[in-house]
């Protein structure tokens, strides 16, 4: 891709008119193949990269393909990351932009007291591209630098844990924790509303129907 924005339009023309509403629709070597091809410009993805101090890290939409798939630019804190999660039978693509990542790979607890069990841990520098779903397992993600923030682009087709929601996993005990909604922070590069502290000083954005949740 020679731009980020060519990278979102490859996305919506891979996914194509009925695509992406299934996962088992979804060809997601072909979203990877894309992903892998474009080349991390900052100036390109800058403006959606809206960060906070006070979280872990912030959700930022780019894209959602007229409904078929989240397209997202997170910003990780420094020494930050996620709990350990699934993907509601999604597919899931991870792109490095700035920084490195760590992905811990789990697989899902069969029974109650059963904590998830480390499969793999891999840690991802800029340009890389990694992908998981439910049918691999269980991940975490976190920025180990101790210094800078990490920036990375994420893609899931369909969109269905911001639509119905997804499961987090304790670490030690494997019970799960069902969230009704993945959070974002902002849209389409402004921030969202719901959020009296985030928007303090902004243009509350009024372009969608939905508000985010935070």
């Amino acid at each position: 891709m020679d731009s980020f924005t060519d990278l979102i339009k490859a996305i919506g023309a891979a996914l194509g008119p009925t695509s992406g509403l299934d996962s088992d629709e979804v060809n997601h070597n072909e979203l990877i193949a894309l992903m892998e091809h474009y080349e991390s410009d900052e100036a390109d993805w800058s403006s959606y990269a809206l960060g906070d101090t006070s979280r872990n890290y912030t959700r930022n939409l780019v894209d959602n393909t007229n409904g078929k798939s989240n397209v997202l630019v997170v910003v990780w804190n420094p020494g930050k990351g996620s709990p350990i999660h699934d993907h509601a039978n999604a597919h899931c693509i991870m792109k490095i932009l700035k920084g490195s990542l760590r992905e811990t790979v789990y697989s899902e607890p069969t029974q109650e007291g059963e904590a998830p069990l480390p499969l793999r841990v891999t840690t991802y520098v800029e340009n890389q591209v990694t992908y998981i779903s439910d049918k691999i397992g269980l991940h975490k993600i976190e920025n180990t630098s101790g210094k800078e923030p990490a920036f990375s682009l994420h893609l899931y087709t369909p969109p269905h844990a911001h639509n119905h929601g997804f499961n987090l996993f304790d670490e030690k005990s494997g019970k799960r924790l069902h969230i009704k909604s993945a959070p974002l922070y902002s849209e389409h590069g402004r921030l969202c509303d719901g959020d009296s502290q985030a928007r303090s000083g902004h243009e509350k954005h009024k372009e969608t129907s939905q508000w985010c949740m935070l």
